[in-house]
């Protein structure tokens, strides 16, 4: 075994979700309030960051893999059993990334189609991705990097389409790209995002 290495030092790994959706506003308040993307966040209740808000995720059993256990636990903790999209984010291993001894992340983004409103705990709320509170640990990062992570798929496959529920019109889908891209989709590229749906 190589010296640099301490084998006595601790590791625990722990499985986080970056879950989306894109809300919608009522009709009369379009103008005023426009769709968001939204990221769901628990305010943590223990030391250390207690009071400060982070992404729904806990400890990887033995006796499972990070995706098995990020589903599992989104079912217990916040009641979203089915998801229109689940898939790796990314491995956060920065040494100082929580206080105290060492804590790898896998994190996971989710999406939720906008005709869902999953029944959540008192302390867990859905947050805008343009305006988050105060976030624990690296949770920002992650959030950020899921937004974009959806953002660069929107341009190429047709993940758009979890964000939106089983039946939609051409509206609606462009308010939910505008939504996650951050601008203002065009008739032309719509165009394109069905097309690829299309085939």
């Amino acid at each position: 075994m190589p010296s640099h290495i301490n084998s006595s030092s601790p590791l625990a790994h722990e499985v986080l979700a970056a879950v989306l959706r894109v809300r919608c506003a009522t009709a009369p308040a379009r103008s005023a309030s426009p769709a968001s993307l939204e990221v769901l966040l628990w305010r943590r209740a223990l030391d250390p960051h207690i009071g400060r808000w982070s992404l729904p995720g806990g400890r990887l059993r033995p006796d499972e893999d990070v995706e098995t256990s990020i589903r599992r636990q989104l079912a217990e903790k916040v009641d979203l059993g089915t998801l229109a999209h689940v898939e790796q984010l990314g491995v956060f291993s920065a040494p100082d990334r929580v206080p105290g001894p060492r804590v790898v992340a896998t994190a996971f983004l989710g999406l939720v189609p906008a005709d869902v409103d999953p029944v959540v705990p008192e302390d867990t709320t859905w947050h805008r991705v343009a305006d988050l509170p105060r976030t624990a640990f690296d949770h920002r990062e992650i959030t950020l990097h899921a937004r974009d992570r959806l953002r660069a798929k929107l341009s190429y496959t047709n993940l758009g389409f979890a964000l939106a529920g089983e039946e939609f019109t051409v509206s609606t889908l462009r308010e939910l790209y505008s939504a996650a891209l951050g601008y203002r989709v065009s008739a032309t590229n719509l165009q394109r995002v069905l097309s690829r749906r299309a085939r």
